[in-house]
């Protein structure tokens, strides 16, 4: 079985194939997903400095990962992702950051045991239904018949996404990558 807290050596950084490039200066669409903490974000109204990582899907201990995952550049790292999000939540907020949002495809259940088994101080999103994936055109794979959502990391200020992160690797370092683009700003 995997460990999920951990990124295997030897993974393949993915390349930027460009997907996301459309994405800086749009506006969140208004749309509704369900949390983790049993409630819903409206996007279009998210106010302030807002953070929304999206990630393929956070793996479960005792449950194999999908044939081929670790081959495919970018899938692998989901768990470390967060919990890097987790880490530096505190930091994260001492920058002026009033929200963190963790997005994948995964059905809310998962995304509500993964938040509780994590420990994280905010909601995880399900795009489920790929609302999001399709008003803001984000990057997708395929993988023995499922959909996942590329890996990245957006700031959004006031309902507009003013910075992108993709792709994003190590994913441990993601919410690291945040910090220092906004420590450098300020």
């Amino acid at each position: 079985m995997a460990d999920y807290l951990r990124l295997p050596d030897g993974l393949a950084p993915p390349a930027d194939d460009g997907a996301a490039g459309h994405l800086a200066g749009m506006p969140l669409p208004s749309l509704v997903l369900p949390a983790s903490n049993g409630g819903t974000v409206d996007m279009s109204r998210l106010e302030g400095r807002v953070v929304l990582y999206i990630y393929p899907a956070t793996g479960k201990p005792g449950v194999k990962l999908p044939d081929g995952w670790d081959a495919l550049p970018g899938a692998r790292g989901c768990t470390p992702q967060s919990c890097s999000f987790r880490d530096h939540h505190a930091e994260l907020r001492a920058l002026g950051v009033d929200a963190v949002y963790g997005i994948s495809a995964q059905p809310l259940a998962d995304q509500t045991e993964a938040a509780a088994r994590l420990h994280l101080p905010f909601a995880l999103l399900s795009d489920e239904a790929g609302d999001l994936r399709k008003a803001l055109d984000l990057p997708w794979f395929n993988l023995a018949g499922t959909l996942y959502l590329k890996r990245m990391a957006l700031i959004v200020e006031d309902g507009r996404i003013v910075k992108v992160f993709y792709p994003v690797f190590p994913p441990d370092r993601s919410a690291a990558d945040v910090v220092a683009f906004l420590s450098a700003a300020l």
